[in-house]
């Protein structure tokens, strides 16, 4: 994929203008409560010592996070979000000759840095389960594979890929190329996490961002768990300033514990309310163990989402390989109220 090409997904993944006011917000995967109130405490406190960079914040959150899940500091890199060790991880690992390999329909940030590295993406089916094919992403990328991305829970789809089949793909990957496990979502769901897998083979990335059952998205925190080689590699595509209101309220939310386990439930209850309502309807949509799903809508999904938005609820995207899915996120019991009633028009 070339440039042009990474400049359309850019386009379609960027907001385009400013929503109502008044709208509901279900097309981004963010998280309405927002962050907790000990990270709110934190990041207030950051904010008078603006002036200063504070890279002591970074370590702080690097060794609270090692500290929590039995790991060497040396094995935790923050960074502003998920996102920016994702496209150092395809700049790094991936070029001419060393292609990009995802599951599809996935999420597409990956896709743009191959093709600023002049790498192939290649896009490989999920399974009739929604899981991503291990097996078939081995074979397509042969021994040209750069990076194996696999998000888990998957975006958009919601659906989980068994650990069986990601240490599968871990033991047959080539020589030389890395295994990216994405765990933006895995908070949400009951799936075993990957960090030993990282953390025992130099080959293997996991990622975690505080945007996702934190609500910071705005805020920008995350990590990449590695070996300390494997994180050396992604530290020369950038100079490392990090915010420090994001570190303070990344540390502080790692350090309310009761935060992750309380939100996982209530967004598990508003979803299956939701699901419910749909399997009443008749409407088709994909079971999603996550905190979105994708709705079947039986038309060319950019027609619904702009029929939504009439009714001041932004649902979205579309990926070309399900033209006429659009994913939506799981919101509050009461914004999904107002998506129950905004579909059933449009659908109507």
């Amino acid at each position: 994929m070339g440039s042009v090409g990474g400049e359309r997904l850019l386009a379609q993944m960027s907001y385009v203008g400013e929503p109502p006011a008044d709208a509901v917000l279900l097309n981004a995967n963010e998280n309405p409560l927002g962050p907790c109130p000990e990270a709110l405490e934190a990041m207030a406190g950051m904010l008078k010592r603006g002036g200063r960079y504070l890279f002591g914040e970074v370590g702080r959150l690097g060794r609270t996070f090692a500290e929590m899940e039995g790991l060497r500091p040396d094995q935790v890199q923050p960074y502003a979000g998920s996102s920016d060790p994702l496209h150092r991880t395809v700049l790094a690992f991936c070029g001419p000759g060393r292609a990009f390999v995802k599951g599809e329909p996935g999420y597409e940030a990956g896709e743009m840095a191959a093709a600023r590295a002049k790498a192939k993406a290649l896009k490989v089916p999920l399974t009739k389960d929604n899981e991503h094919d291990v097996d078939a992403m081995l074979a397509a990328a042969g021994a040209e594979a750069g990076v194996f991305y696999l998000c888990n829970p998957n975006n958009p789809t919601g659906t989980l890929t068994k650990r069986a089949a990601i240490e599968r793909l871990v033991e047959k990957r080539p020589a030389g190329s890395v295994v990216l496990i994405d765990e933006a979502y895995i908070h949400f769901s009951d799936a075993p996490a990957c960090l030993d897998l990282a953390t025992q083979a130099k080959d293997v990335i996991v990622l975690r961002t505080f945007s996702k059952i934190y609500g910071m998205a705005g805020l920008r925190a995350g990590l990449a768990i590695s070996q300390p080689e494997t994180l050396d590699r992604l530290r020369y595509f950038g100079a490392g300033f990090l915010p420090t209101t994001g570190m303070a309220g990344a540390t502080a939310s790692l350090q309310a514990k009761h935060v992750a386990v309380e939100r996982k439930k209530y967004v598990a209850e508003v979803r299956a309310g939701v699901f419910e309502w749909m399997r009443q309807k008749g409407y088709s949509f994909v079971p999603s163990v996550s905190n979105k799903f994708m709705v079947d809508v039986k038309r060319p999904g950019r027609e619904a989402i702009s029929a939504m938005a009439a009714q001041k609820v932004m649902v979205g995207r579309v990926w070309p390989s399900w033209p006429q899915h659009v994913r939506v996120t799981v919101g509050t019991r009461e914004e999904m109220e107002k998506f129950k009633a905004a579909f059933e028009r449009v659908m109507g």
